[in-house]
């Protein structure tokens, strides 16, 4: 990984418009977000602390805040010549149906079998772990898609695949169990009777309806008494963003193409990942002092870490067997409803997109209801024709709010917004909202304390 010379995005996409490389924005913070800190010394994390868990490349990336741009191995972009470039496309129906004089365009993510950006990270991260030898690996998973993709991922390199699905989702999605399980992958509902946590969980809470917190401790405990076993993961640590930052290098390269300049740039906003990725260039832009687009992160009103949260250090999983991250937080013991945006049903956010929230570079959090949000995706689906899915449906929603105060102004603003993947394996969500029984739940300032409880009391660490 040695430092290259040129900051010019173009330099790193190749003749057919794919990345050749990664971009690696925390080359360009201003201020790099604080350190993950090793659970037991409370000392900042090194390669050698994490390589019992992830695969020793990961682990070099997760830590990286010099290289700018960072290699895509040739196996991993040829696999991506499969379904990327991934195309940008103007919703010119959906803003006739508005009747703003907005330009909305998004960058669609479903273009795979698995539905979703994730396959993005899946890849390489299979990748990495197939170069070093591994044979077995654990993951999470909550809407499932990245279950899906790394269920594609690990069926291509021949590896092993051990899955702990948030058990309301995987109740709620069986056929997202049954892809994984046509890759070859094992899923098992969270929390289970599997792991010393997930007995542990259901011991105080025997109708948990799960949570990624949990799953990712189940994942990790399994990753650790594995023989020749690594864990891997969909968001928020920044090897995943770096991983995820193709779908900003792509977007970026089509808008120069078209003559467009984003004015404002919308991702949904769970782990990170997603908005992450599409915002990565953008964001080096406003860190070299040149115009940006708005940014504006959308997670859901009854998982508000953005929002409602607290920014502060914090572990990443309810076991707490997890490196101690410096996010926004609710506290890695709150459990949020189960509803229908599993991708986005976690506590904490990217420690990256955390610090430039912070320091004001990411410029905007809303929060939405559920209920709106699939007034929102029914339109979408209506107008243009696919059927999102529901964590893309929150970008949806404010999309179309941004275009519609457009509306009003007059104004010709040109929106972008990141589509990461489809709603087909999501359909009895859609079904809870057209027959009425879909709600809306907001957690109360005592629901969010309860959550903040569990957020430790570090001596001496900001």
């Amino acid at each position: 990984m040695n430092q290259l010379a040129s900051t010019d995005y173009k330099t790193y996409l190749g003749e057919d418009e794919l990345p050749t490389h990664y971009y690696n924005v925390r080359a360009d913070m201003v201020t790099d977000h604080a350190p993950i800190l090793n659970p037991a010394t409370l000392q900042p994390m090194t390669v050698a602390d994490l390589e019992p868990v992830f695969c020793t490349e990961l682990a070099k990336q997760e830590l990286n805040t010099t290289d700018r741009f960072i290699l895509i191995p040739e196996e991993v972009r040829d696999f991506y010549k499969m379904y990327r470039p991934s195309p940008l496309v103007r919703a010119k129906f959906l803003e006739k149906a508005l009747g703003t004089p907005a330009k909305i365009y998004y960058k669609f993510e479903g273009n795979n079998t698995s539905g979703s950006h994730k396959l993005n990270s899946a890849i390489a991260q299979a990748y990495y772990a197939k170069q070093q030898g591994i044979t077995h690996l654990t993951t999470e998973t909550g809407a499932g898609q990245w279950g899906t993709a790394l269920s594609m991922a690990c069926g291509f390199f021949d590896i092993d695949l051990q899955v702990y699905m948030v058990k309301c989702s995987a109740e709620q999605k069986p056929y997202r169990k049954a892809v994984m399980e046509t890759y070859q992958a094992r899923v098992t509902p969270s929390p289970s009777s599997t792991t010393n946590v997930g007995r542990a969980i259901l011991a105080e809470h025997p109708d948990s309806s799960g949570s990624l917190g949990t799953a990712i401790s189940e994942a990790v405990e399994t990753a650790l008494n594995t023989e020749n076993c690594r864990y891997v993961l969909g968001s928020v640590l920044n090897q995943v963003l770096l991983h995820q930052s193709i779908i900003g290098l792509e977007a970026k390269a089509a808008l120069d193409k078209i003559g467009e300049t984003a004015d404002i740039l919308i991702g949904c906003a769970g782990g990170g990942s997603n908005l992450g990725g599409l915002m990565a260039p953008f964001v080096a832009d406003k860190l070299a002092g040149k115009s940006a687009p708005h940014f504006i992160a959308v997670e859901p009103a009854s998982c508000p870490s953005l929002t409602r949260g607290r920014f502060a250090y914090d572990f990443c999983d309810v076991g707490k067997v997890t490196p101690l991250a410096k996010m926004y937080t609710l506290g890695s013991g709150f459990i949020p409803s189960a509803n229908h945006s599993g991708g986005l049903r976690y506590h904490g956010m990217s420690p990256i997109l955390s610090q430039l929230y912070h320091d004001g570079i990411l410029d905007e959090a809303r929060s939405v209801e559920q209920t709106s949000v699939f007034e929102a995706a029914e339109l979408f689906a209506r107008v243009e024709g696919t059927l999102p899915a529901p964590e893309s449906s929150h970008a949806i929603r404010v999309a179309i709010d941004e275009a519609l105060k457009c509306k009003e102004t007059g104004e010709e603003k040109t929106i972008v917004f990141g589509l990461t993947g489809t709603g087909y394996f999501d359909l009895v969500a859609y079904m809870a909202y057209n027959n009425g029984t879909m709600t809306d739940y907001i957690p109360t300032d005592e629901d969010l304390e309860a959550g903040f409880a569990y957020i430790p009391k570090l001596e001496g660490i900001q």
